[in-house]
């Protein structure tokens, strides 16, 4: 199995540090907003490293943070935390805000079908390591105190800028205007951030009052949960020029050695051609794509067509052409389950083979969707290309045995049936306004409302 190493820039032979274990640590979200379709391509992309893993026959030790303190709006140190800047914009605690958006987004992953990792530490339940982990820092000379916080002295770790090949004195040229002007360098970063009176999330620390700096969750969870040196660390390419470049230097500034032997990113997903980003407003959510009347999973088959190491331009042309695709491929698929044909063991060695050696190399899906493409179009209908299909879907993650939609409609009441015969005479009189009233009232008592190119579907939430 090879994988690329973001690090060497390189496809390297995987080789774990254990023969039977593989330990993996995912950044996970920040919770102060539902996850975007963009940010969700990313835990795809770390859903099929674990599946093909898990198909190699390795166990997982696997950690996935949830970010419910610490990320300041800008990556610079500055700014106001994302936790703090939600709960005051939608008039909660920031609590409330983590526990909300926590179980949204798990909701979204289960809806994606993406494998929940065997742990899934919450920063603010973590302190302690990460006041430890801090202090190490400061007893090996790394970390230094000012007005407002503990900072790393990059200057004093000689391999920073490795993994994003970053020029620290073109870093000084370019820099903006210092924050805070008592940092040794543009670039030194807060592991420890004093708070204000005012600042509702904070702890007791040795240097008083304060909360953890953003890149310091992660190295004390993943140490934690992982120990000292572990596989794969896994992100988006946007975590590469700072999170992941500070986490290197922190943990091997205070281990004296690597922590991680293989960093591995997904690309962007973009919109239309460009950037998305909540501050753009151009985000899609889950929801968003089940209220136009598309299937997560047709979501996660569209991811799956590209390589993740690939940018990947949305729009709602490729989500409906990837839709149609699906449901043609489950079609397919459920075609062979009763087949009676009989078919020549070497041709499924062939197919298997051709499959295992795309998922192997990189994780190039898109290489084994198009075997299993091949399977589903063979000439005869058989249950044993059934079961290859069924093999080979332990990576894909599909639901062969899911019915058309217009097959398994819910029963409902004579009057919530008023209620959608109503909204469909409004959409016919392209009366958009009552429609929309009436899907937002439907939702109110629970029912989700999708318009596909069959009709209206619903579905109980």
């Amino acid at each position: 199995m090879k994988v690329y190493n973001t690090l060497s820039r390189q496809k390297e032979e995987f080789k774990p540090i254990s023969d039977k274990e593989v330990r993996i640590y995912s950044c996970g979200p920040t919770v102060y907003n539902y996850a975007h379709i963009g940010n969700l391509r990313t835990y795809i992309f770390m859903d099929m490293l674990r599946r093909v893993l898990e198909y190699n026959g390795y166990t997982l030790k696997h950690v996935m943070n949830i970010t419910d303190v610490g990320h300041l709006v800008s990556d610079e140190d500055d700014g106001e935390d994302k936790m703090l800047k939600g709960a005051r914009e939608q008039k909660k605690t920031p609590w409330q805000i983590a526990e909300f958006y926590t179980d949204a987004f798990m909701k979204d992953i289960k809806a994606l079908n993406i494998e929940v990792p065997e742990i899934v530490p919450k920063a603010t339940e973590h302190i302690p390591e990460m006041i430890e982990f801090v202090q190490g820092l400061i007893e090996k000379g790394f970390g230094y105190e000012t007005s407002d916080g503990i900072y790393f002295d990059i200057k004093k770790f000689d391999g920073y800028g490795k993994l994003s090949r970053a020029n620290l004195d073109e870093q000084i040229a370019g820099a903006r205007v210092e924050v805070n002007q008592e940092k040794r360098h543009p670039a030194d970063f807060a592991i420890w951030k004093k708070a204000p009176k005012e600042h509702i999330m904070q702890w007791q620390s040795p240097w008083g009052m304060g909360y953890p700096g953003w890149h310091i969750e992660c190295s004390a969870m993943g140490r934690k949960y992982l120990g000292d040196v572990f596989d794969i660390h896994t992100g988006g390419v946007d975590h590469i020029p700072v999170h992941h470049e500070n986490e290197i230097a922190q943990s091997e500034a205070l281990l004296g050695k690597p922590a991680v032997n293989y960093w591995m990113h997904s690309e962007f997903m973009m919109v239309n051609n460009g950037k998305m980003s909540k501050s753009l407003g151009n985000t899609y959510t889950i929801e968003n794509l089940r209220e136009k009347g598309y299937d997560p999973l047709a979501f996660r088959y569209m991811c799956l067509n590209a390589h993740y190491r690939n940018k990947f331009n949305f729009t709602w042309e490729v989500m409906q052409s990837a839709q149609v695709s699906y449901d043609r491929f489950i079609e397919g698929c459920q075609a062979h389950k009763e087949g009676t044909d009989n078919v020549d063991s070497a041709v499924i060695i062939e197919f298997l083979n051709d499959f295992e050696e795309a998922i192997n190399d990189d994780l190039n899906i898109p290489k084994a969707l198009g075997v299993a493409w091949n399977v589903v179009r063979y000439g005869k209908k058989s249950k044993q290309l059934y079961e290859l299909i069924t093999k080979m879907n332990r990576i894909f993650g599909f639901e062969l045995d899911k019915k058309k939609a217009e097959d398994s409609q819910p029963e409902v009441s004579p009057e919530i049936q008023a209620l959608i015969d109503e909204r469909q005479q409004a959409r016919k009189d392209k009366n958009w306004k009552r429609s929309d009233e009436i899907r937002d009232e439907l939702k109110a008592l629970g029912i989700l409302i999708e318009d596909t190119p069959n009709g209206a579907k619903i579905k109980y939430i």
